[in-house]
């Protein structure tokens, strides 16, 4: 099949299949004419790629399964201990946002405290040049002759 039936069919972007291509993951045939020909397949590995990217796993961690998925040893005990370790990932990137989540409001507090006590009206605009004061006029072009 063609690259795009198999983009239809497994619900991915033809460039992402051109991507796992490039990255070694898949490999389709060539056609004498160039084409990519794709035996159907190679539709059960590319879902199994797209649900793993939909997991949050990086490619090169995808790839160093795929073989075990091809070659139908990747056990279901694999499958749970990857995604166990997906979570606690998760976990872990959790607790660093929500750490720089409390320096961030930390920080805003301390700005808060250094404001003014007054305030400009919502909608006015600091001044980007500076007045002109009356002891430097702004320099007049030259008046113009008319003919």
């Amino acid at each position: 099949m063609q690259i795009s039936e198999l983009a239809r069919q497994a619900s991915v972007s033809v460039h992402a299949l051109r991507h796992y291509e490039r990255l070694g993951l898949i490999r389709p045939h060539r056609r004498t004419n160039g084409y990519r020909d794709y035996p159907a397949s190679i539709k059960r590995e590319v879902v199994f790629i797209a649900m793993s990217r939909q997991l949050g796993f990086a490619l090169p961690q995808i790839a160093r399964r795929l073989d075990d998925y091809r070659a139908g040893t990747l056990g279901i005990d694999d499958m749970v201990w990857a995604l166990q370790e997906r979570v606690a990932a998760l976990d872990q990137q959790i607790s660093q946002l929500q750490a720089q989540k409390q320096v961030v409001l930390e920080h805003q507090a301390w700005l808060k405290k250094q404001q003014p006590r007054q305030r400009k009206p919502p909608g006015t605009w600091p001044r980007v040049r500076p007045r002109t004061s009356a002891k430097s006029p702004s320099p007049t072009p030259p008046p113009r002759k008319t003919p």
